[in-house]
């Protein structure tokens, strides 16, 4: 998954990848060739007094440091250039594939996962590309070369890198397979945190309404102290990795001065050459360790890279069409034919042979009790996730196969949980409208009961909007999000319950202004408040996900014992009538 994954990002810099390995590998001969002259200086410099020669040969050791060091900063800087741009497609491409995602893949996957697999895990393998461009590119350079310049020196002496090698491939070997299911586990424990934590930010005054912070302190502990152990499991593993490495290279060291000592003695090696053949042993051991240090990330990487591809390579259950319908010649109708939908793996349908016909300048209203399938009912028209049997039909054709950007245009969809976004209010209204006028913001929030308080705020439209609204009350929020859908004035009006936090009179004022408003469109609403669609043109009754009735409120009441029980759980008979 790791290669495929890099594979497929890596192709638009084939150019920097060259050049930084050219560079790389222009620096690794330097420190290569650096020994050699050492020897040099030492076997015909130091030890016949040649000063000029000493000189002639310390300055060509000068220069070749100076091209290796020029070298070495160009290549890191290439480098890092390159990883980070990886890392920034990477990033990109999970956010697009996000994106496109319908409710379904969202609940699949979870917020807190989808967090963590684009931050955390993006991380992982753009930390694993920088030190693969960085250390990896010039370990075997270094490896091979500096085993090649240590035969040169002495081969007799070189036979123990036939033993040092191995033994250091075997403890890589044996350690890596031991940390890749830690990181596996590690990676599963941070999604753990990142909802926990998610949950208690997000529902705090739950937390604090109902006294359970020692609760969820012990749950956030519980998570935290399971992804700590891993942590050190891991850290243990790691840890564990440099002292044996390092004890190899100490007595790989010990052994060369040993052996090398007795061939001086003998006088088949001179004092210069041991001192170059001790310096390609510590490269040829430090090629090893960089080695080592890369595959320490691989296992993390890998397992991040799976969880990246596993978004990748989930499609949407909500296909865009191959030959999307841009031009619409009806205006404003709405139609559901039949229509069918089951989550996967559900016994029965949440929705079944639904028929609704609703046409501009009517409102139908859709009501029923808890878990009849209204929400999903209305989810279906702008596609949060398509109906499993049947048609929904916009302006005569189906949703399926018109173009997005030209069914985002037609719909104004106010949800049942209104979200705002970090910014203003008037970056929030223009959500759909970029180039809407602030008269125009100004009229949307006069009709849907917003403008007394925004004109209270000192900054007015500029006021600032916390994440998710947060700074506003329920009722607010669900104010300016029916403000954003009227400054699109789209052709069909969407509303999900999002009249549930007002009161009374401020929802009888606000469906009042609507109703001029919208009276060349076609508005759906979704209400359990009997007072938000008695005066509808046409109710909607659902039961277990069946209409079981339609008409007004007037003949509902005398004829459907569904809607007349609901309607009376919440008016006495004298106010229904």
């Amino acid at each position: 998954m790791l290669i495929r994954l890099l594979r497929a990002h890596l192709g638009p810099y084939s150019k920097p990848i060259s050049l930084l390995v050219l560079l790389q590998l222009i620096s690794t001969i330097g420190m290569l060739y650096l020994p050699t002259l050492n020897a040099d200086i030492i076997d015909e410099g130091v030890v016949k007094g040649d000063t000029g020669y000493i000189l002639r040969v310390g300055a060509a050791m000068i220069g070749v440091s100076l091209a290796q060091a020029v070298c070495q900063i160009a290549a890191v800087y290439y480098s890092a250039r390159t990883a980070m741009a990886v890392g920034r497609d990477i990033r990109a491409s999970v956010f697009d594939r996000v994106q496109s995602f319908s409710a379904k893949e969202l609940g699949q996957f979870g917020a807190p996962s989808l967090i963590t697999r684009t931050t955390n895990d993006v991380q992982q393998v753009q930390m694993l590309v920088l030190l693969a461009f960085t250390l990896m590119v010039a370990a075997p350079i270094m490896c091979v070369g500096g085993i090649i310049m240590a035969l040169n020196q002495d081969v007799p002496l070189s036979a123990l890198l036939l033993a040092v090698v191995p033994a250091l491939g075997v403890v890589v070997v044996l350690l890596v397979r031991k940390l890749r299911p830690q990181f596996r586990g590690m990676q599963t424990r941070i999604d753990g945190v990142n909802r926990i934590m998610r949950e208690q930010i997000t529902g705090i005054r739950v937390i604090r309404a109902f006294v359970k912070d020692d609760h969820e302190q012990r749950r956030f502990g519980a998570a935290n102290g399971e992804l700590a152990d891993y942590s050190l499991r891991v850290g243990r593993l790691m840890a564990l990795m440099f002292p044996l490495v390092m004890g190899v290279v100490n007595v790989s060291s010990i052994a060369v001065l040993w052996f090398g000592a007795h061939r001086i003695d003998s006088g088949g090696m001179q004092i210069g050459a041991l001192t170059a053949f001790l310096s390609y042993l510590m490269q040829i051991l430090m090629s090893v360790m960089m080695a080592t240090f890369m595959f320490m990330m691989v296992p993390r990487a890998e397992v991040c890279a799976e969880r990246i591809q596993e978004v990748l390579s989930t499609e949407s259950s909500v296909v865009p069409p191959t030959a999307p319908v841009s031009e619409l010649l009806a205006r404003g109708t709405l139609q559901l034919r039949q229509v069918d939908f089951r989550y996967p793996g559900a016994e029965a349908p949440v929705l079944r042979g639904i028929e609704i016909d609703a046409r501009p300048g009517e409102t139908t209203a859709v009501i029923g009790s808890t878990g009849s399938g209204k929400s999903t009912l209305l989810g279906l028209v702008p596609r949060l996730f398509d109906a499993t049997g049947g048609e929904v039909l916009v302006n005569g054709v189906d949703v399926r196969e018109i173009a997005p950007d030209r069914l985002a245009e037609v719909i104004g969809f106010v949800p049942q949980k209104p979200y705002l976004f970090t910014g203003t209010v008037a970056s929030n209204l223009r959500y759909g409208k970029p180039d809407a006028t602030d008269e125009e913001l100004w009229r949307a929030l006069e009709i849907a009961q917003a403008k007394d308080f925004v004109e209270r705020f000192p900054e007015g439209l500029d006021a600032p909007i916390a994440q998710g609204g947060s700074n506003v009350s329920g009722g607010q929020r669900q104010r300016l999000a029916i403000a954003r859908a009227l400054v699109r004035r789209p052709e069909i009006y969407l509303f999900d319950d999002s009249f549930s936090a007002l009161d009374y009179a401020t929802d009888a004022r606000l469906r009042a202004a609507l109703a001029g408003e919208t009276s060349d469109a076609t508005v759906v609403i979704v209400a359990q408040r009997v007072s938000t669609i008695r005066d509808a043109d046409r109710i909607i009754v659902l039961d277990e996900g069946a209409v079981v009735g339609s008409g007004t409120h007037r003949e509902l009441m005398a004829d459907n014992p569904t809607y007349r029980e609901i309607v009376l759980s919440q008016l006495t008979e004298q106010e229904a009538a």
